[in-house]
């Protein structure tokens, strides 16, 4: 495993309230059953220290969640328990920004306008639900009609596989806003880590992460403080 993962899992563990182990215990444990993040990709500070704080202060009550970050293009998953479960490279909204436009949930994907194409930011309670046209889907936010879904080979002009296998993440927006991971990651970490539900952090593209997560905002501003 790469240094910044592990890097990652002693963070975690150090703030963790339950489920925390020593650093030296964390360092020599599998960090991710599954990394297709590129090599060298770096995770960022912000990224560690929001899920350092989720496990902390219980903000997931003990589902599953994933921290996902647009900027970086990486979609990282834990359990229940916080420890991590996969980080992999994610598909987002062809639109740069952090709002849902009023009625995108009932527009077919034709019809929504390309600056309305966004992945949204913020907190978000998701689960497995039916959908209009493409079966039972992981939602994400049902209401702004965001789900995550590994990427179908029905497109091929978009070369969203290509997109996901570059090893930066200035090619991965392009989706109508739903959140897209490769096949292999979806079947082996996704399905079962959230067959029952989670929730799901995206960091914003302009948004201040005060207003998209103000109680992780207030306690990170503590701790520097202090």
């Amino acid at each position: 495993m790469r240094v910044v993962h592990g890097a990652l899992l002693i963070a975690l563990a150090s703030t963790s309230v339950g489920v925390a182990v020593a650093k030296e215990d964390a360092a020599a444990q599998p960090v991710a059953s599954v990394d297709q993040l590129p090599r060298g990709q770096d995770v960022s500070d912000t990224v560690i220290e929001l899920a350092g704080w989720v496990i902390a202060a219980n903000d997931n009550h003990g589902y599953p969640f994933a921290v996902i970050d647009k900027a970086a293009a990486q979609v990282l998953v834990f359990g229940g328990d916080g420890k991590l479960r996969g980080a992999a490279p994610g598909l987002f909204g062809s639109a740069v920004g952090d709002h849902v436009a009023p009625g995108i949930a009932g527009l077919a994907l034709r019809e929504i306008p390309g600056r309305d194409r966004t992945t949204p930011a913020g907190r978000f309670v998701g689960g497995y639900g039916p959908s209009i046209d493409a079966g039972r889907v992981l939602w994400v936010d049902y209401d702004s009609a965001v789900s995550l879904h590994p990427t179908a080979s029905g497109l091929p002009a978009e070369r969203r596989d290509e997109r996901l296998a570059s090893p930066t993440p200035d090619d991965n927006r392009v989706t109508h806003g739903c959140i897209n991971v490769s096949p292999a990651f979806y079947e082996q970490v996704i399905r079962s880590t959230f067959e029952k539900g989670g929730v799901f952090y995206i960091l914003p593209d302009r948004d201040s992460i005060a207003d998209t997560f103000p109680e992780f905002a207030e306690s990170r501003a503590d701790k520097n403080a202090g």
